[in-house]
Parts: C-alpha cells; structure tokens; sequence
C-alpha cells in the first residue's frame, strides 16, 4: 500500500481531514533499490508519478482482495479530486438550530469503506444530484 500524502499537488482526495484515505494500492513490487527503497508496479494512470519509494511511505497490505477498490473505479474530477457517488437515500429527519430547521437525509455511498452511510442536508444534495429525489 502507498501513502497518499505524498501526492499533495498531484491528487487530492477531497477535503474530509481526518476521514481522507491514507494509502492507494495494493500495488506489486518489483524490486528493492538500496537498503530501503523498492520499485512498485504503478497503473498507466499514475504515469507521472516516479515509481520507487522510500520504505517509509509503504505498508504491508494485510486485506483481503474483496474489499479493495480498483483504482479504474476511483472517479476524480478535473481538480485532482476523487468523487465518491451517494447511491441511495435511507431515511431524513429534520434537525432543529436556533433560528431555522435543517432536513438532513441519511446517504448510502459507493465504494465507501467502513461505514457508507453519512448524514448531509438535502438542499445541496438536491442541488448536485437531484436524480435521488425522483
């Protein structure tokens, strides 16, 4: 696995802080370069990306293969940014603040490790993906 942050004016992956993903990959490695470097097989997709790295930004990958996500079905927008589609809306509630009413809808994502489900308010959703409200 290779750690993202190395990337920063490369690809972005959102503006979530701490919910960011960490590392891409698996990727294979090809060969050891010194003491502590190795070359890795990198997608044509990351062409402009130099392909060894220090030990430092590579972790052993210890998932399974059912739960990686293909770097062909990682969207990213003409900023550098990765889009992850909501797929469905599970339920609404209305959220009350001090001078005004929010409804807020519970959103199942696409490919979102962990937890998929996140609560959003539905005006902005409605603005970006009004094909979920039909």
């Amino acid at each position: 696995m290779l750690k993202v942050s190395l990337w920063k004016g490369i690809i972005r992956f959102g503006k979530r802080g701490k919910l960011n993903p960490r590392f891409l990959g698996p990727f294979k490695v090809l060969a050891r370069v010194g003491l502590q470097a190795y070359r890795l097989e990198l997608p044509t997709e990351m062409a402009g990306i130099h392909n060894t790295f220090h030990v430092c930004y590579l972790r052993k990958c210890m998932a399974e293969e059912e739960s990686m996500i293909p770097l062909s079905e990682v969207l990213v927008d003409k900023d550098n940014r990765c889009i992850e589609e909501p797929e469905a809306i599970l339920e609404s509630k209305i959220k009350r603040l001090r001078h005004r009413e929010v409804v807020m809808v519970k959103v199942k994502r696409k490919h979102h490790q962990g937890s998929n489900v996140t609560w959003e308010a539905e005006e902005d959703l409605k603005r970006r993906y009004p094909h979920l409200f039909v």
